[in-house]
């Protein structure tokens, strides 16, 4: 059986209502820490959430943002267009002549070398003489002698003295004497060899000393003024050709370095085989070209001083046709179609819908489409500049809210 202690029982009676009284009033404040924690809770997942969503909202802005594409443009200009008709040709001298022995004698002295100049008549070597000479003077001497006996047969037939037979006869050996002269001295000059036209000696092929023969080849003399290109054109570009027109030559052996021609001659006739005629065209002595050069030959057949120029380089083709990329004030790119006329090695001439200044994608038009967003070089430049800019003012508003000294 239990006993309670008396003193504990005054002691329960005399404190239980104040205790109790102590435990109602804390019920609020336990109950406002609870709603405190849950609230601070509930606000770190609101946060939570909602910075969650500007994620997914700057990620679905990230994936909807277009891509520029680089490119590079050139800026439309005006300038000389040319329209040529292309050929090649071997350049040749049209005075190219080959000099031979007349006679076949000893080589006495070389005058000339391969490289120099000479005039018509000229020297250019000397044979050994020394027959030609004896051959010269013997049918002199005879001649002489025959003179004087024609004079005295003469007038003996003038005295009836000798028959008009005797005259005669004697009449057509004197002529005969006088043939043997001019051939003898004929055979000397053949002992100088010179120059049939003015030129240079290209060719040499004897040496001092070499016994010559009859016909053996021995210089060859060019004259470089008379240098031509002859072309082939067909018959459908006669109508557009005509003596006197511009001409350019380009050598690819000199590096690509360009000379001027003109027309010289059109030939009267159609070659039947081919449909073409023969075009000589003249270029004269100019430096670096030499006969047997391989040449390209332009004839200009018209000129445009004020064309519309744009690089080849923008050419975009595709099968049959013939596309560049205009770009537009918004950075967006305009496709549009071509039907070029005239052109030369680096530019087209082009027309409306294009005009001076249009600037024009020179490089990274491959894949372009009608509407294509493409950035320029220095674009990154520029956004980064900006960045930085927003970047700085964005920091000095912060720095003034948080009152740290910008």
């Amino acid at each position: 059986m239990t006993h309670i202690n008396r003193n504990n029982k005054t002691a329960m009676g005399l404190f239980g209502p104040l205790l109790l009284l102590l435990l109602l009033l804390s019920l609020p404040v336990i109950s406002g820490c609870t709603a405190s924690s849950t609230e601070a809770s509930s606000s770190d997942d609101a946060v939570k959430t909602s910075s969650g969503g500007e994620d997914e909202a700057d990620s679905g802005e990230e994936e909807d943002k277009e891509e520029a594409v680089p490119v590079e443009v050139a800026a439309l200009g005006t300038g000389r267009m040319e329209e040529v008709l292309r050929y090649s040709a071997n350049l040749e001298a049209e005075k190219h002549v080959q000099v031979y022995a007349q006679t076949a004698r000893l080589v006495r002295e070389l005058l000339v070398e391969e490289g120099d100049v000479v005039r018509r008549g000229d020297v250019l070597l000397l044979l050994d003489d020394e027959q030609q000479r004896n051959n010269l003077a013997k049918a002199k001497s005879q001649l002489a002698k025959s003179e004087r006996e024609f004079q005295r047969l003469e007038r003996l037939f003038g005295e009836e003295l000798i028959s008009e037979q005797k005259i005669s006869d004697a009449t057509y050996d004197l002529e005969q004497l006088r043939i043997a002269v001019a051939e003898a001295q004929r055979e000397m000059t053949y002992t100088k060899v010179t120059a049939p036209i003015s030129g240079t000696v290209t060719i040499r092929l004897v040496k001092l000393g070499d016994q010559v023969s009859i016909n053996q080849h021995l210089f060859d003399i060019v004259d470089f003024d008379s240098m031509v290109a002859r072309v082939y054109v067909p018959e459908k570009n006669l109508s557009q050709l005509r003596p006197g027109q511009v001409a350019r030559i380009s050598a690819r052996a000199l590096g690509g370095k360009t000379y001027t021609g003109s027309i010289d001659r059109i030939a009267p006739v159609v070659d039947p085989r081919t449909g073409t005629l023969k075009v000589t065209v003249a270029v004269g002595r100019q430096a670096g070209l030499l006969p047997g050069l391989y040449v390209d030959v332009a004839l200009v057949t018209s000129v445009h001083d004020n064309a519309l120029l744009m690089p080849k380089r923008a050419l975009v083709y595709d099968k049959d046709r013939v596309f560049v990329f205009r770009l537009g004030e918004d950075r967006r790119v305009e496709r549009l179609i071509l039907d070029p006329t005239l052109s030369d090695r680096d530019h087209v001439e082009v027309g409306a819908p294009l005009s001076p200044g249009d600037e024009i994608v020179v490089a990274g038009q491959t894949g372009l489409k009608d509407g294509t967003l493409v950035s320029l070089p220095g674009d990154d430049e520029d956004t980064d500049e900006k960045d930085n800019l927003t970047t700085d003012h964005g920091a000095a508003q912060v720095a003034q809210i948080d009152g740290t000294p910008s």
